[in-house]
């Protein structure tokens, strides 16, 4: 049985500046047991307002397991309430495996969320941009990684600067650092890179000499800040800025260390895709412990820790997004909405709220955990591919590599 809620509605604006955006509204929905009661009223409202309603599925959790200017956007148009991917979905699903419900979310008919504007930005053509970094002065840095640049948007303007990084580069990840610089995993030059953002002046930290194609991935600091970083061949590393030595360690499965992240305690946990599990560093000892998935071959791609130092995991092979309690050591999974979903990348911004990429739907998707509902916002460019999400307070950026377009959400309130 399913309850009806309100259909999210849909509207294009343009922004003071004048670029044309997407302007997306979505809504609570209520419980079964109080729909039942609300039907008749709902009824009368509908034919009252005018107002279309949608179908929501209740969650049902089981025990838990241990261990240039920017590119116009059309308005998306109303989808029927049978598509099985609409432009912004609300589902709730059971989670695979989940701990017992706390207290019920009061019914709400009307209850609307914050709007939000999903607006792209094209990058120069055949950039092919993997990942993206919001900067303390608004701009926005990404990897070029088809042509061996870091590249430099102004959403203000919607220009873009790209920044040569030397010959053989093919850069994967960048973060910002304690140091407001751009920080850059380069797989082709085997180094960590730093890039000053006034002067453009490259820094390179190779990886030592016997440590050759490492495959880096991705970079976080640590809350001493100590940059960590990932190689797909098989290691993990950690550079110290200020001495600039970098230590490299095998990881204890082998190939597959991928997505990193550090928690509020100061604890390093990064995701083995090829692995299938993630695994907590220590970052006094540097030995690293594997720590198992629920689901087998699940494919943990990337990894990121919410402000009470849980880790939230897309898995790419199972399509689900999980969240790992490391002083409950429990584990629970959802996944994702449609008929073959692919979890790429995985943020928890500012409000605690989970923010993926499927490649599946071609979409961005948000998760709610308290109310345990995902939203998913089609994508306006097709294939677009997001291989990774970080944000501000406020706005949600992705890389679309395949699209070679920059993308972002952006919250009203």
């Amino acid at each position: 049985m399913v309850s009806e809620k309100a259909r999210p509605s849909q509207k294009a604006f343009v922004s003071p500046r004048g670029h044309p955006v997407v302007k997306l509204s979505a809504y609570f929905g209520h419980s079964v047991a109080s729909m039942r009661a609300l039907a008749g009223l709902l009824l009368a409202a509908m034919l009252f307002s005018g107002c279309a309603t949608g179908d929501q599925q209740a969650a049902q959790p089981t025990a838990p397991a241990t261990n240039a200017p920017a590119a116009p956007a059309t308005a998306l148009p109303t989808v029927p309430a049978t598509a099985l991917l609409p432009t912004v979905a609300t589902t709730e699903l059971a989670p695979t495996t989940a701990e017992p419900p706390t207290a019920d979310i009061p019914a709400t008919v009307v209850a609307p969320e914050c709007a939000l504007a999903l607006q792209e930005y094209p990058v120069p053509r055949g950039a092919h941009p993997h990942d993206v970094a919001p900067a303390p002065d608004g701009s926005v840095w990404y990897t070029a990684q088809a042509v061996g640049e870091l590249g430099r948007l102004d959403p203000a303007t919607g220009e873009t600067h790209q920044i040569d990084l030397g010959n053989g580069s093919a850069p994967h990840g960048v973060i910002v650092g304690p140091d407001g610089a751009p920080w850059i995993t380069d797989g082709g030059l085997n180094a960590i890179l730093r890039v000053d953002p006034a002067t453009e002046q490259v820094q390179r930290f190779p990886l030592p000499a016997e440590r050759t194609r490492a495959n880096l991935n991705t970079a976080a600091f640590d809350r001493n800040g100590v940059l960590w970083f990932t190689g797909q061949s098989g290691i993990y590393g950690q550079l110290d800025p200020a001495s600039g030595t970098v230590a490299v360690f095998d990881a204890p499965r082998g190939p597959g260390p991928y997505g990193i992240t550090t928690t509020p305690d100061g604890s390093v946990y990064y995701a083995s895709l090829a692995g299938n599990h993630i695994a907590r560093i220590d970052p006094t000892t540097a030995a690293a412990t594997v720590i198992e998935p629920p689901t087998a071959g699940q494919g943990a791609r990337r990894v990121w820790s919410d402000t009470r130092g849980r880790i939230w995991v897309s898995e790419w092979n199972a399509g689900q997004v999980a969240l790992y309690d490391p002083a409950a050591r429990t584990w629970r999974e959802w996944r994702l909405p449609g008929d073959h979903p692919q979890a790429y990348a995985v943020y928890v911004d500012d409000g605690d709220v989970v923010w993926l990429s499927d490649f599946g739907s071609n979409a961005l998707v948000r998760f709610d955990p308290r109310r345990e509902v995902f939203d998913a916002f089609a994508l306006p460019s097709a294939a677009a591919s997001v291989r990774q999400i970080l944000g501000r307070p406020g706005e949600v950026w992705g890389a679309e590599s395949g699209a070679d377009r920059l993308v972002v959400l952006r919250r009203s309130c």
